[in-house]
């Protein structure tokens, strides 16, 4: 069994199992030996989508897919935030009930994130993706709880100040590869990509492959 080392993403990787490929839940139709996880992005937030029921989808329950998401907050989307609150708080059930962690895509929406997290006191773990902020709001999130991601964008001191544990890599929608990111990441703080591979490798473990 191939451990993903790329946790968020939209393509199928080249080496089967190495991604976490990101899919709507009505676009899921797995393929062999490769990895998803499943949500409903805040672009793509309707009034009729945040109405619909509150039940979990079965495909969540399927076992290839490991988290919930990419679902979120985004004061630049064109849907209200209030909607958008409504879906991610279901999300985030779902995630619960799923017993799998919740993949979160935010920006500029910390006060309306930081709020259903006090409302829902999730038991799963949350993990904001694609973390582009400063170190001083990496700090926050850690006091909340929250696990970062780290794609091809973000700030070096923010980066540096993650404990090893609550790290995780990813491509995203970028053209990079997975492995240069990880040998950028490795060479900001001061270690071997390979250390960095087998720090990201035990936290999936850890999170994504929960008993």
């Amino acid at each position: 069994m191939n451990i993903p080392k790329d946790i968020h993403t939209h393509r199928l990787p080249s080496l089967p199992g190495t991604a976490i490929v990101n899919v709507a839940p009505d676009a899921f139709s797995p393929c062999k030996g490769e990895w998803y996880s499943i949500g409903i992005h805040p672009w793509h937030v309707t009034p009729t989508l945040a109405s619909e029921g509150a039940s979990c989808p079965p495909s969540l329950r399927h076992p290839q897919v490991l988290a919930v998401g990419e679902a979120g907050l985004d004061k630049l989307a064109a849907a209200p935030m209030t909607l958008q609150v409504e879906l991610f708080r279901r999300q985030a059930r779902w995630a619960e009930e799923a017993r799998k962690p919740l993949l979160i895509h935010l920006v500029k929406a910390t006060d309306e994130l930081l709020k259903v997290k006090r409302e829902l006191c999730p038991s799963v773990p949350w993990i904001i993706h694609g973390f582009r902020g400063k170190a001083a709001l990496a700090e926050e999130y850690l006091r909340h709880g929250f696990h970062l991601s780290f794609g091809e964008k973000y700030q070096e001191a923010a980066l540096c100040t993650m404990p090893a544990c609550r790290l995780f890599i990813e491509t995203d929608e970028s053209e990079i590869a997975v492995r240069e990111l990880y040998v950028r990441a490795a060479r900001v703080r001061g270690i071997s990509p390979e250390e960095l591979e087998e720090t990201v490798r035990r936290n999936v473990r850890t999170l994504f492959f929960r008993p």
